[in-house]
C-alpha cells in the first residue's frame, strides 16, 4: 500500500524533528523544508498529500504559502494542517480564509495533532456519495464542480468551509455535534477542536449574509442546517 506523504514547513528544528520521528513511526513519508519559499516549490513538485504549514516562517509566512498554494491549480486541493504559536481568534479566522483546512496552536500535544491529521487524510480517502447537488434557502451546492452560489452568486468558501456547509445541508435538521463535523476523535484536543469549528461556522455566517440563519446553533450541541 503506498504510504501518504507529508510535508512538514517548519524553522523550527526541534519541532521539525518531534514531527518528523511521529509522523514516520505512524507510516507516513514525510519532507521538510524550514523556509516558505522552498516550501512552496517542494510542495509543487512533491504534491504531497497533507502538509503542515508553521505560520511564522523565513522567506514567505504560512498566510502566503497558504494563499500561493490554493492559487495554484496543482496544489489548491492538498489539505493544509497549519501550526502557529499564536491562539487569538483573528488569526484563526485569516488561516481559514487564505485556505488552511485545520489550525493547531502550539505547545500541542503530539497525540493530538496525529489524530487531526489522520482526519484531514481520511477526507481524501472518502468515497463520493450517490448525490453530487443541493438546493436550500437560496443556495446552490455542487459537489462534483465544488461551487456554491447563493441567490445566482459564486460566494468563495475555504474547502473547509465548503465540507462544512455540505455536510450540514445533506441533512438539513440533523443536529451535528462539533466533534462530527471536524471527523475527528474526541480527546485531549477537544477544547481547541470545539473553538475551531466554531471560527468556521463564524466565517462560513458571514460569506452567507442575509441567509446566514439557515446554519442554526443547537444549544448543547453543535449545529444543525434549517430545514426548508
Amino acid at each position: 500500500m503506498q504510504k501518504n506523504t507529508i510535508l512538514v514547513i517548519e524553522d523550527e528544528k526541534s519541532i521539525a524533528d518531534i514531527l518528523i520521528y511521529n509522523l514516520e513511526k505512524e507510516g507516513f513519508e514525510v519532507s521538510w523544508e524550514r523556509d516558505g519559499r522552498d516550501g512552496v516549490l517542494k510542495a509543487q513538485s512533491l504534491l504531497p498529500d497533507l502538509i503542515l504549514l508553521d505560520l511564522m516562517l523565513p522567506g514567505l509566512d504560512g498566510l502566503q504559502v497558504c494563499r500561493t498554494l490554493r492559487s495554484d491549480s496543482r496544489t489548491d486541493q492538498i489539505r493544509i494542517l497549519m501550526l502557529t504559536a499564536r491562539s487569538e481568534e483573528t488569526d484563526e479566522i485569516v488561516g481559514f480564509n487564505m485556505g488552511a483546512d485545520d489550525y493547531v496552536t502550539k505547545p500541542f500535544k503530539v497525540g493530538a495533532l496525529i489524530h487531526r491529521v489522520k482526519a484531514l487524510l481520511r477526507r481524501n480517502e472518502a468515497g463520493p456519495s450517490g448525490k453530487d447537488h443541493i438546493s436550500a434557502h437560496g443556495i446552490e451546492i455542487d459537489k462534483l464542480h465544488h461551487t456554491v452560489k447563493l441567490n445566482d452568486v459564486e460566494l468563495d468558501l475555504t474547502p473547509t468551509e465548503f465540507r462544512l456547509l455540505w455536510t450540514l445541508a445533506n441533512q438539513p435538521g440533523r443536529p451535528f455535534s462539533r466533534n462530527e463535523l471536524m471527523d475527528t476523535s474526541r480527546g485531549e484536543d477537544a477544547n481547541a477542536l470545539e473553538r475551531t469549528i466554531d471560527v468556521h461556522v463564524r466565517s462560513l455566517r458571514k460569506k452567507l449574509g442575509e441567509t446566514a440563519d439557515v446554519v442554526e446553533t443547537v444549544r448543547g450541541v453543535g449545529y444543525r442546517f434549517q430545514r426548508k
